[in-house]
């Protein structure tokens, strides 16, 4: 997919209960392949939310592909979708065909059409057996599919994951990582496996809501890795 825009944050900041959760932050995002790494508690999943427009700056602005994410929420439905790290936590509607369908017509299809493309989505990804199957019936690896699925129904320039990984066995994650891989839209993928993100065109690094590292992957994630190691070999400060 050609991409004309990117992601682009200016002077975002966010806090929580009045503590600074992330930034501020200023940042160009155009590559087609962006990791996020830190601690837990380093604003991985707050930037996250925040390029999808789930989650309101308290300073700054923030665009995707164009779209203020922010002040319009239709047009970030069409900019960004997004995929969290637990599918139970996204699916709402009792049958694959009512969740696939259930963007669109956020998008304002009407419900028929929403329905049809729905399926076309489903045939072309090989699930069209899936239509009207019980979505608390599927595994966990085929809820998180199903998550990805619906997302791309709705034909986002840019996808955003926050740990797509977790819980799932090998096949599963073998299977997603395939999927996710041939996607042509950007994506941007939060993550603790470092080795899910080689081959990535960037790396992000946030420490305390802050940019400790931005670049290639292998030179970030080497110096994450080894910061890491570091961390670990100290005493701990827990009893």
């Amino acid at each position: 997919m050609h991409r004309t825009h990117g992601i682009d944050l200016s002077e975002v900041s966010v806090t929580h209960d009045g503590r600074r959760a992330l930034g501020p932050l200023s940042l160009r995002l155009s590559e087609a392949r962006i990791g996020i790494v830190g601690r837990n508690g380093s604003g991985k999943s707050t930037l996250l939310r925040v390029i999808a427009g789930l989650v309101t700056p308290d300073a700054g602005a923030v665009r995707v592909a164009g779209a203020d994410v922010v002040r319009d929420r239709a047009a970030a439905l069409r900019a960004v979708g997004i995929l969290f790290q637990n599918p139970d936590h996204q699916i709402i509607f009792p049958t694959v065909i009512e969740e696939v369908a259930f963007g669109l017509t956020q998008l304002g299809a009407p419900r028929a059409e929403a329905r049809r493309r729905a399926a076309e989505v489903l045939e072309a990804q090989g699930r069209a057996g899936w239509a009207d199957r019980s979505t608390h019936a599927l595994s966990q690896g085929q809820r998180q599919f199903l998550c990805l699925l619906a997302v791309l129904a709705m034909a986002p320039q840019t996808i955003v994951l926050d740990e797509p990984f977790t819980g799932l066995d090998i096949p599963t994650r073998l299977q997603l990582g395939r999927a996710i891989a041939g996607l042509s839209q950007q994506v941007v993928m939060v993550t603790h496996d470092v080795a899910l993100l080689e081959g990535f065109d960037r790396v992000l690094w946030l420490d305390g809501g802050e940019l400790r590292g931005d670049g290639p992957a292998a030179t970030v994630l080497a110096a994450f890795t080894d910061a890491m190691q570091a961390e670990g070999a100290r005493d701990p400060c827990w009893p």
